[in-house]
């Protein structure tokens, strides 16, 4: 009986070595699944995070285009009208100056009279 308990013996040791073994290999496999999960999340993530960058980069970009385009046409429009109104008052002005050099001028005439 002692040959065949031998023998019996190994088997058994063998077969506890094979369920640590085999615990062992499920927990790296759980610390495997736990790393894949959250490399899945973040590349996930950075997906995420890039579309959401080039969405926001596209607005800016629409909105900077249409201030500018607002902005243009404001110079525009009132950039005509003020144009019109500097015109007149610079005509206004210089009939103010040609009427004061008149008088100048009369005042002058009048001085070399006396």
């Amino acid at each position: 009986m002692d040959e065949n308990t031998n023998p019996l013996n190994d088997i058994k040791k063998m077969i506890d070595s094979f369920g640590t073994t085999l615990a062992s290999i499920e927990k790296r496999l759980a610390r495997l699944e736990k790393m894949d999960s959250i490399e899945h999340r973040v590349a996930v993530n950075q997906i995420d995070l890039s579309d959401i960058k080039e969405s926001l980069q596209r607005i800016e970009e629409r909105q900077t285009d249409e201030i500018l385009k607002v902005v243009k046409e404001i110079k525009e429009t009132s950039g005509g009208q003020a144009r019109d109104e500097i015109r007149h008052i610079n005509r206004r002005l210089d009939s103010h100056l040609v009427k004061l050099a008149k008088a100048e001028e009369e005042l002058i005439i009048l001085k070399n009279n006396r």
